[in-house]
């Protein structure tokens, strides 16, 4: 070995602490079980990581429900000389070891405690970290002729590699819903069994790890492998291991025990089990290219559009064979969109007018544009409107100038004679308004959140003449017969070989009230006919319509009803992790009537939070799962 090839192996990391159920002894072992291909390696118990330094993966989570090992782990990540300056001072000796174990650590900078808790875990007797139930550290001096308190080389090495990887605190559980994928591997080093007055030391904390957990953590392997993630789990060689994971590979191994006081009991047996991801009898979740077609959909800003979720749904959709497609709630009408792109018959659905307007005009519509006659008719200045928009929301949302061609276009649309047309041109009068006002909607008055971008500047004129220009470059004929309904999904009595569900999401945090959003351009679709505007309210809106997603419990029920009428098809469900019912709920009501039932997770944000003056935690940071049953 050359002396570059040496000083390359010793800057390779290895653990900073002397663990307690370390798994140096059985590093080699599990890495050869690790899969050869995956994701992210995630490990939610990480104690001292030892098959993670062993392992060294390019893209890793890792994360302890103990705050005070992360902190450790963030300090020497982020400020590592400071720690090591501070470890350099720290001598070998009784009483210096006492008194900084008496110290309390809030009074002390986040370098000082990391230099001390490695500096604790070092010196103390046989490298534990026992708390009382005060939390503090009560494990005696070591004795030891010649401690490793400052490997310096060491603690780089670490903190390099620890800058790569995401640190979490928090409970495994939390941990592995907000972070687990299709395709990672994941590594689980609880508390061993049988739960006795060492199970603590393991974990750094009081805390202790008892039968029941091992039991929600079993649960919690079948979740991530149905999930397809690829799983070892090390445990004792003790009877309830074997009886939870039986239907595993389950391997023991002799090891070595030195937390013991009796010498015949340092002799043990360690198991590591095996999970493999539940075999997808297709490959989906991978993005793919669109048509060029699909670069020519008028989007705009819209609650719950699936706009930039276009690829992930046809990467799914893609791997069966069907010729039509219901899209039961199309709201943008961006998915309807894409599988007119895609050369499928399409039948669009929506409850609000000016959604099923806009999928006449771009979806059903296979050849009629607005010409420059339509255009010129639409925009002139007749004198006969009825002034409805100008004194019923004056000041409201647009200048009075907007607000009269509002009126004046209105009229305009009442003169065409084909319903086509009328269509279009109220589709290009609708997304007008929207890309007009500050964030798209219809909640707030006045001219608040002015970011300054071009729609904003533009007069409601110049965005009408560009939505027309917009939506006529999106007609086209893909040569299918394509429908556009104006109706309840819950009353829809159509069907299809593929059945795509983005209903409203319900959530405690949030209302899925889409007319409270878009009550302006739903009565302008509607020349507010059939509905009463509630003068009293500040932004003149009107009742809601009767939604069975506006409750978990009926959104629960509703659900059931979709797919049972629908269990002939291929089903594709759009729902967000922080709605109800929960993934399990959505996946047990789909495999009542779908042999086959998967789920695709994907990290997204939406352009609308929850909580709309808390702008940077708005609570729009979400997981979007695609539910599959065939």
């Amino acid at each position: 070995m050359f002396l570059a090839d040496i000083k390359t192996a010793r800057a390779l990391p290895k653990p900073i602490l002397k663990w307690a159920g370390g798994k140096q002894q059985l590093s080699d072992l599990l890495l050869a079980r690790a899969p050869k291909k995956y994701g992210k390696y995630i490990e939610p118990f990480f104690g001292g990581g030892a098959f993670f330094f062993a392992l060294m993966p390019t893209s890793a989570v890792i994360a302890d429900a103990n705050p005070e090992l992360i902190e450790l782990y963030k300090t020497v990540a982020t400020d590592v000389e400071r720690v090591i300056d501070n470890l350099r001072t720290m001598p070998n000796d009784k009483d210096f070891y006492y008194q900084l174990r008496s110290v309390k650590r809030e009074e002390l900078s986040l370098t000082e405690r990391a230099a001390r808790t490695i500096y604790l875990n070092r010196t103390c007797y046989n490298g534990l970290y026992r708390v009382n139930r005060k939390g503090e550290f009560n494990v005696p001096f070591g004795h030891y002729k010649k401690p490793t308190i400052c490997d310096e080389d060491n603690l780089r090495a670490v903190s390099e590699r620890l800058a790569q990887v995401r640190i979490v605190c928090g409970d495994y559980k939390q941990v592995l819903r907000e972070t687990a994928e299709a395709g990672d591997f994941v590594f689980l080093d609880p508390p061993y069994l049988p739960v006795s007055k060492y199970a603590d030391f393991k974990r750094y904390t009081k805390e202790q790890f008892y039968e029941d957990d091992h039991r929600e953590l079993a649960e919690e392997i079948v979740r991530l492998k149905d999930l397809g993630c690829h799983v070892l789990l090390t445990n004792s060689n003790h009877s309830l291991v074997h009886e939870l994971f039986a239907e595993y590979k389950v391997e023991v191994f002799n090891t070595r025990r030195y937390i013991s006081c009796d010498a015949k009991k340092r002799n043990g047996e360690d198991v590591i089990v095996s999970v493999e991801p539940t075999p997808r009898l297709f490959a989906i979740g991978q993005p793919v290219v669109m048509s060029e077609q699909m670069n020519l959909f008028p989007a705009t800003r819209y609650m719950g559009s699936k706009q930039n979720l276009i690829n992930r749904i046809w990467s799914v959709a893609s791997e069966f064979k069907f010729d039509s497609v219901l899209d039961l709630f199309a709201g943008s009408s961006v998915v309807s969109y894409m599988f007119k792109t895609q050369g499928k018959q399409v039948l669009s659905n929506d409850y609000m007018t000016f959604s099923a307007c806009l999928s006449r005009a771009v979806v059903q519509n296979n050849q009629v544009t607005l010409k420059e006659n339509d255009i010129e008719m639409l925009t002139s200045d007749t004198g006969t409107h009825d002034n409805f928009v100008a004194s019923t929301f004056k000041d409201l949302y647009f200048i009075d100038e907007d607000n009269l061609f509002l009126d004046q276009v209105r009229a305009n649309i009442k003169r065409m004679k084909e319903p086509i047309k009328r269509d279009l041109a109220m589709a290009a009068l609708v997304r007008a308004c929207i890309k007009k006002r500050p964030r798209g909607i219809f909640t707030y008055t006045g001219f608040r959140y002015d970011d300054g971008r071009k729609d904003l500047k533009l007069t409601l004129k110049e965005q009408f003449l560009e939505a027309i220009q917009a939506i006529n470059e999106a007609v086209f004929d893909n040569g299918k017969t394509n429908q556009a309904f104006h109706g309840d999904a819950m009353e829809l009595r159509r069907h299809a070989d593929l059945v795509y569900i983005d209903p409203p999401y319900y959530s405690p945090l949030s209302d899925n009230e889409y007319v409270r959003r878009y009550h302006f351009v739903e009565g302008l679709a509607r020349d507010w006919q059939g509905v009463v505007l509630q003068d009293n309210t500040k932004t003149k809106k009107f009742k809601s319509y009767p939604t069975p997603f506006s409750t978990a419990g009926s959104a629960y029920d509703a659900f059931n009803t979709l797919f049972r009428r629908h269990r002939k098809s291929i089903l594709i469900v759009s729902y967000s992790s922080n709605s109800l019912p929960t993934q399990e709920q959505i996946l047990g009501l789909m495999a009542r009537y779908k042999a086959n039932v998967e789920v695709v997770a994907v990290d997204y944000r939406y352009s609308f939070g929850n909580q709309g003056h808390k702008v940077s935690d708005n609570h729009n940071k979400v997981q979007e799962y695609l539910f599959v049953g065939y």
